[in-house]
């Protein structure tokens, strides 16, 4: 239990913890806001009613989403000040203004028009009440964009350098487009995306499952799996171009993800570990499971390296990722999710092709659906163990190779860490059990089949607009006072 009175491992601990748990939230709203644009689009061009009560339907789903992004996002970017003080005062110069562009450009760009998006659909045009909706989803991508900007120059730091302490920006724009960027945040846009798309599958599934709306249902997990379908495959790829910039910009972690001790040389093909049991006091796995010459494959789609794959003991041990078997094992939950969903989208096209998902009958498919419901909530692990890895396996660097992070934690008592830990782990176990409380009761509610269709009754409008009539005050002059 020393790490109780340690202030940097419990800093981690808490700022792991509002992380994780944050993150459940923006991975919704940024994949169904780019639904909610597709469905609504359809609506707008085929004016078919159930489109329409679709996007009614799923968007209660994105501003309960948004809600709780809210309350957990900004006590997450609160800690930048409170528990890492050292580690902003240093680097404030940039990503102090990245994190203020995601709450100025992205958030206010989304809530400026969520209103329009949630309550304009009788009182706005339908031009712009679509307009809203496209910029409620581009603003919540936008966030995407600039934690992962910021996130992705910490991992390979560009635009400048430290001098006495403090990073100082030569280059802005090498800083923005430094080199895991652009990869990172294309990675995050199809995980986010696809882990939406699942959810929104997966509770179709529920409803198709239990012969509620069948029909109704069957429309959003068709138009779930044709979305999928392209990008399922982009995520492996782009899971790839992820692992291809780790081989090249961060040795460690890739020793680490891969439980890998000794060097494998260029120019030779190396073995890959399926399955392994790292173990730093021995400096090797204590039992694994190998795939002969795999890794050259893996890594370059090609036998012989073309680098060489450095082991861990290249590094001093304390250097080195410390959470092995957590690195090594996030890593390969992700992957394997990744691939399972991909296998289930290919699946689903199948019986599509064989006739099984129509109307008559997609509830019985019974074993499919239910394959959807299982299936929901593997997004959100997939990115959560992403996130251990890309974070864990950056250790012991808060800016990569340039500030540890044993130096960038405040200097303050344990104990207010401690404390403000068990405060957030409580507030956190309420919010999420009330997210499932009004998530669940929008499921079980359902969608609402009695809303009028804007424009079915081209001459009634949804609200009168034409101005009142002006009746003069009649009463004598000091009554009107």
């Amino acid at each position: 239990m020393d790490f109780l009175s340690d202030t940097v491992t419990l800093s981690r601990i808490q700022f792991a913890l509002t992380a994780i748990f944050h993150v459940i939230f923006p991975i919704l709203t940024t994949g169904m806001g780019i639904y909610l644009v597709v469905i609504e689009g359809l609506w707008l061009k085929t004016r078919n009613p159930d489109y329409y009560l679709h996007a009614r339907f799923w968007a209660k789903f994105y501003v309960l989403n948004f809600g709780v992004g809210v309350a957990t996002g900004i006590p997450l970017e609160f800690q930048f000040g409170t528990n890492w003080a050292p580690f902003s005062d240093a680097v404030g110069n940039f990503f102090g203004s990245v994190l203020g562009f995601e709450a100025s450009w992205a958030f206010m760009l989304e809530a400026a028009f969520l209103g329009i998006m949630l309550f304009g659909w009788e009182r706005v045009n339908p031009a712009i009440h679509y307009l809203s909706t496209i910029l409620v989803a581009v603003g919540a991508n936008l966030s995407v964009v600039f934690i992962l900007t910021a996130n992705s120059w910490m991992v390979t730091p560009a635009g400048g350098d430290l001098v006495d302490g403090k990073f100082m920006v030569t280059d802005y724009f090498q800083a923005l487009f430094n080199p895991s960027a652009a990869t990172s945040i294309t990675h995050m846009f199809f995980a986010t995306f696809e882990t939406s798309l699942f959810v929104i599958g997966g509770i179709s599934a529920w409803y198709i499952l239990n012969d509620l709306h069948a029909a109704f249902f069957a429309k959003t997990l068709k138009l779930v799996l044709a979305i999928t379908l392209i990008v399922a495959p982009l995520q492996i790829y782009m899971g790839h171009v992820s692992a291809e910039l780790v081989y090249r910009y961060q040795p460690a972690k890739l020793a680490a993800m891969e439980a890998q001790w000794e060097t494998s040389p260029a120019g030779r093909p190396a073995d890959w570990t399926l399955l392994a049991l790292p173990n730093k006091k021995t400096e090797k796995n204590d039992w694994e499971i190998r795939v002969p010459g795999a890794l050259g494959y893996i890594l370059e789609f090609k036998k012989n390296l073309s680098e060489p794959v450095l082991g861990l003991k290249e590094w001093k041990p304390e250097n080195r990722p410390q959470a092995l078997g957590l690195i090594y094992y996030s890593f390969r939950i992700m992957i394997g999710i990744g691939f399972f969903l991909a296998a289930m989208t290919l699946l689903t096209a199948v019986q599509w092709l064989r006739g099984k998902l129509s109307d008559e009958n997609i509830a019985k498919q019974r074993w499919l659906m239910r394959a959807w419901m299982f299936s929901a909530p593997l997004g959100y692990i997939a990115v959560e163990t992403g996130w251990i890895v890309r974070c864990t396996g950056r250790q012991p660097w808060t800016l990569y190779n340039k500030i540890r992070t044993v130096d960038s934690a405040s200097l303050v008592p344990a104990s207010n860490v401690l404390t403000s830990l068990i405060c957030f782990a409580a507030v956190y176990a309420l919010l999420f059990v009330s997210y499932l409380y009004f998530g669940s009761r929008i499921v079980r509610k359902g969608p609402n089949f009695d809303l009028p269709i804007p424009g079915v009754n081209v001459n009634q409008p949804a609200i009168d607009t034409t101005p009142g009539e002006f009746v003069p005050d009649e009463r004598p002059v000091e009554a009107q006072q």
